[in-house]
């Protein structure tokens, strides 16, 4: 594999402001195979943002001009002076500091009408739906100075939170106002739905249309660096979803081509590469698929500080025996950040004595292992944890299966690629936004609609086994928003229901008994492992005895890391079990979920009679 990195040159793509003039503003964009040539022409069509709902006064179109880039072909663009463009009516914003919405309208020499609502695919800001946006006026956002000592945390240490912006607090400003309840959790990383551009308000964001900036339903760029910045200073690293498989038919790469009736393999960024389950794919054959993620990749390492990714649907653009698509970008994206050892800028942020720090994350479900094993992803989704945890109920042997998943049995945990020595782990979760939550396995409430049904919240205690195996387990465990305090929505497994329905979470659910309860159990698991490195770094022994344990519904495993001892005993039934054990070390035994059942002058190697209860667990730590 090449180690040559090549980004696109974003310095002159997108909508950016003239540095020797305050009211010009640049624009310019790539559209290979798109020339004057095959007389095309190309216009920019602007409005400020005031204006756009308003009947009497149009947008304002700007003819662009056409050029050769050497290393991306044709390429098009123009510079306009707002403030010395009249306006079309007195009361018309125009000229005046904002936000103005911009599209690109293509004529061609074979249809008399335009091709309009082309998003610029290199926005920095977006307007609604299907319009792209620059802010006349523009200042960049100032950091804090203390962003030069945050660190990236080690993979291993992470306790990871996945929200939905809108659905979590309605807005970067709203999620911003719940960085202290984050932090009180004992939360180090959340993890971002997509930000991306999308058509629709009410959207998950997984097809989206722009890449480079947050989508306006949420906020703006310097709220989203602004977010960062204060989830930094409280020691919480920030990685984003990006969908980077597929695209929305309205990505410029996709519908102006597809306007312009090319056939698929004329289209120089779509086509099929690997698994193709979300209609046409990118195509990652093409150099300029490969930069321009890549270019993305960077930008919002550099201009956002995210402290990496999770990979949306990696199957989509991942074969094992291709050197491009997602092994290239990931490989790529690691050595990027590599370079920038030594720098006393924001960068500095992934480097911790030999270890690159940077968060790259696969959604690889049929292959989670082989993803790990073959690229520079340092972690990966994996449903099987979650699979086994939804069918133990009446089967033993899920639980058995269960209990060698919480050690990640079979997973890698460390790997050589190319000579980079790259610490690997998966994650753990019984939530996520693909899935109905966990409560609804235990029973449903039946609503109107079939798409209101949802959990029981009064069946809340049979989740706690569950929680406390996954913050004991290896790997990284994960929340879902609202699961802490027994979030209960019911999600179906297809259609638009799934993407197109909105879900807030209920803060209401943490002050009711349930939700108290299980946010009491959760900020006690979470300190529980972050203060305790046996649950982050330590060797898991899962006790696979069916006759003493599993068929009476308990699961036992232990954590050890330099001599530190904790067993971990689960009882998944409804009924109080008393089972025997033989602890491996002399010595007393702290009981670490309520103190109440401490274990003095144990005897190595003796049977002791344990009393786990019902829908519950305890774990006891050899005190040293």
């Amino acid at each position: 594999m090449s180690n040559e990195l090549e980004l696109l040159p974003l310095h002159k793509l997108g909508a950016w402001k003239d540095e020797q003039t305050s009211g010009k503003i640049n624009f310019g964009l790539f559209l290979p195979g798109v020339s004057e040539k095959g007389k095309y022409e190309l216009f920019v069509r602007v409005i400020h943002e005031k204006d756009q709902f308003l009947q009497d006064i149009p947008p304002i179109d700007f003819e662009m001009e056409h050029s050769i880039d050497p290393a991306y072909g044709d390429y098009w663009s123009a510079t306009i002076n707002i403030e010395a463009k009249a306006k079309l009516k007195s009361f018309s914003a125009w000229g005046t500091p904002g936000k103005y919405a911009y599209r690109y309208c293509l004529k061609t020499p074979k249809n008399p009408e335009l091709i309009d609502w082309i998003i610029d695919p290199f926005a920095r800001e977006f307007g609604v739906g299907k319009l792209s946006a620059f802010t006349l006026g523009y200042e960049h956002y100032t950091w804090d100075k203390n962003e030069l000592e945050w660190k990236t945390p080690f993979i291993n240490d992470i306790v990871l939170y996945e929200l939905m912006i809108n659905e979590f607090a309605d807005d970067i400003k709203g999620t911003i106002d719940h960085l202290d309840y984050l932090t009180d959790l004992g939360i180090n990383c959340i993890e971002l739905m997509p930000l991306s551009n999308v058509e629709k308000r009410v959207d998950w964001g997984f097809a989206p249309i722009g890449y480079f900036g947050v989508d306006e339903r949420f906020g703006n760029r310097k709220e989203m660096q602004e977010l960062i910045d204060k989830a930094h200073q409280k020691d919480i690293a920030v990685i984003v979803d990006s969908v980077y498989a597929h695209t929305s038919h309205l990505f410029p790469y996709y519908y102006v081509y597809n306007e312009l009736g090319y056939p698929q393999d004329k289209n120089p960024f779509m086509g099929p590469f690997a698994e193709n389950a979300f209609g046409i794919s990118t195509d990652f054959n093409q150099k300029f698929t490969r930069d321009f993620f890549l270019t993305v990749n960077n930008h919002w390492l550099d201009r956002y500080h995210v402290d990496g990714f999770r990979y949306d649907y990696v199957p989509g653009y991942w074969l094992e025996d291709s050197e491009n698509g997602y092994t290239k970008l990931v490989q790529d994206t690691y050595q990027l950040v590599k370079a920038k050892k030594g720098s006393s800028d924001h960068w500095q942020r992934f480097f911790e004595g030999e270890s690159v720090n940077l968060i790259q994350c696969a959604e690889q479900l049929q292959k989670p292992v082989e993803i790990l094993n073959k690229t520079y992803s340092n972690c990966a989704w994996q449903n099987r944890t979650l699979d086994a945890a939804r069918g133990i109920y009446g089967n033993c042997a899920k639980l058995t299966e269960l209990g060698f998943l919480f050690g990640l049995s079979g997973y890698p945990t460390e790997v050589q690629n190319n000579g980079d020595k790259i610490t690997k782990t998966a994650l753990q979760y019984m939530e996520n936004h693909d899935h109905s939550r966990f409560l609804c396995n235990f029973g449903t409430i039946a609503g109107d609609n079939e798409l209101l049904k949802e959990g029981d919240r009064a069946l809340w205690y049979k989740v706690q086994p569950y929680l406390i195996g996954m913050f004991t387990a290896k790997g990284i465990p994960m929340l879902w928003q609202g699961q802490e305090f027994g979030e209960n929505y019911w999600l179906p497994q297809e259609g638009w229901g799934r993407v197109l329905l909105y879900r807030p979470v209920r803060w209401e659910y943490f002050y009711t008994s349930e939700g108290r309860s299980l946010a009491n159990l959760v900020r006690k698991l979470v300190k529980l492992r972050r203060n305790n490195f046996q649950f982050t770094r330590g060797e898991h022994y899962f006790y696979n005895d069916y006759t003493l344990y599993q068929s009476r519904n308990i699961m036992m495993f232990s954590r050890t890391y330099e001599g530190v001892f904790s067993l971990v005993a689960l009882n998944f039934g409804a009924q109080d079990q008393v089972v025997n054990f033989k602890f491996p070390s002399d010595g007393n035994y702290r009981e670490e979920l309520h103190g109440q059942d401490n274990l003095k002058g144990i005897s190595a190697g003796k049977n002791i009679q344990l009393n786990i209860p019902s829908n519950y667990g305890k774990i006891w730590t050899l005190a040293v």
